[in-house]
């Protein structure tokens, strides 16, 4: 172990440039919705599957990756990821069509979906606890820098170009990442012969995928009140139950749902949650209201948010240090507390709103969620017993994508819906937008109520 630690740096960075391109291709589609809407014929609401849809492969495929992660070496595992999300960005760069243009989106995920918690766990393998909280910062700066630049540098991009060199722009990068991850990445874990239980799969597919999809179609549809939401959402929470069942009855899990049983892991991972549900809904608010309210030009709206993104990088690390000095009690109060402040007066906006009142907002929304994202991930986990760190970093990845296509497809059926009720189509879109973010608002101030019974974890069980 203490030659892993030497090592970790050069074992770490490939993961990190890896997950930017992942994370940054979240969002990076946001700022072309418009142009990809007018470019297909097709409405904005069908656009954002290829938001929904990524997010949707990497909560339902993320699951797997604790048994991935026990079956195949770390070395394996980053070449396959890496591999899939070279060729789904690749087919994205040329993609002819929508459906095409889905199919790519479908196979980057499943790259993403592998390299996130595979990226958790060499972590949490090679950096001892005292020093956690700042590697752990290093991964926030990616986690949430990378989806909040996605939209201006696609903006800048959309300035000169078509949509497709959003795709082309981080195919060097993955190359990059491969051969450098590929010379120094060294396995972490020990492999052991685990076999993949297939109603375990099924049941986890089902229960993910039909809750996802019952949301996101009601953003198609412009309203939750109709049986094919009830039906989709029904189902998947009864897979998903009898998931949970299965998986307390099986000797070897797929997913250890122990991990639950370990209190600031479980607190941690709420705040986490509805922290993922605001941040993604507001990625993809905020590029439709610049573009279609204040009728800013792509790469205007992305320049907007790039103080943000900024921002957030640097404060990342800083919570980071911080959290390994102070722990989580006063950091993620704080966090939230900011975020709420954000989201306060970005409910606010209209016609009227400032480009400089944007930019304030923005920034202030991204400092708090540099505070809360790591902080309460990484407190969580610490709680962990080593057994269980596969089990722990792959339900938080799976869960973190599942409630942030649920927010975002919540956040478009709020806006739709609120703008059929308004005869002028600006007015009904503000009104939307607002209601929206309202709404993130709302689960903001819940979080921040459960953030005041956090606890910093001092005794790592069965480390």
């Amino acid at each position: 172990m203490s030659n892993l630690y030497e090592k970790r740096n050069k074992i770490v960075i490939p993961f990190l440039i890896a997950a930017f391109v992942g994370l940054f291709n979240e969002t990076a589609l946001n700022m072309a919705f418009v142009e990809i809407s007018k470019g297909f014929g097709i409405e904005t609401s069908t656009v954002q599957w290829l938001t929904t849809g990524y997010l949707l492969v990497l909560g339902v495929f993320v699951p797997v990756s604790s048994f991935l992660m026990q079956r195949f070496t770390t070395r394996h595992l980053f070449a396959a990821s890496l591999s899939l999300s070279i060729l789904g960005t690749f087919i994205a760069a040329i993609a002819p069509s929508f459906s095409i243009l889905l199919i790519a989106r479908i196979v980057q995920a499943l790259g993403t979906a592998i390299i996130l918690p595979l990226m958790m766990t060499v972590i949490l393998m090679v950096y001892p606890v005292e020093k956690r909280g700042a590697a752990m910062g290093k991964i926030g700066l990616v986690i949430v820098f990378a989806p909040a630049i996605g939209p201006t540098l696609a903006g800048v991009i959309l300035e000169k170009f078509s949509w497709h060199f959003i795709f082309g722009v981080t195919l060097p990068f993955l190359l990059i990442a491969i051969l450098v991850g590929l010379k120094f990445i060294e396995n972490v874990s020990e492999v052991q012969p685990t076999k993949l239980d297939v109603l375990s799969f099924i049941l986890s597919t089902i229960g993910f995928g039909g809750v996802v999809y019952g949301f996101s179609i009601s953003g198609e549809l412009g309203t939750f009140m109709t049986t094919e939401v009830y039906i989709a959402v029904g189902i998947g929470l009864l897979a998903l139950v009898l998931f949970a069942i299965r998986q307390f009855r099986l000797e070897t899990p797929m997913l250890n749902l122990k991990v639950f049983k370990y209190p600031m892991y479980t607190l941690g991972l709420l705040i986490i949650l509805a922290l993922m549900m605001t941040l993604l809904s507001v990625m993809v608010l905020l590029p439709i209201y610049l573009q279609n309210v204040l009728l800013l030009a792509p790469m205007i709206a992305g320049l907007l948010l790039l103080p943000g993104g900024v921002v957030n990088a640097f404060m990342s690390v800083v919570a980071g240090n911080l959290f390994d000095k102070y722990g989580p009690r006063l950091i993620v109060p704080l966090g939230l507390g900011v975020t709420i402040i954000g989201l306060f007066f970005l409910r606010m906006i209209d016609t009227d709103t400032s480009n400089l009142t944007i930019i304030i907002m923005h920034i202030l929304l991204l400092i708090g969620i540099s505070f809360i994202m790591m902080p309460a991930q990484t407190n969580g986990l610490n709680q962990l017993p080593r057994e269980l760190y596969t089990d722990g970093t792959a339900i938080m990845n799976a869960l973190q994508q599942v409630s942030g296509a649920i927010g975002t497809a919540i956040a478009v059926t709020v806006m739709s819906i609120t703008a059929k009720g308004y005869e002028n189509p600006l007015t009904g879109l503000v009104e939307g937008v607002q209601n929206s973010i309202l709404l993130g608002l709302i689960i903001s101030v819940i979080a921040f109520v459960l953030s005041l019974f956090f606890k910093r974890v001092t005794t790592i069980k069965g480390y």
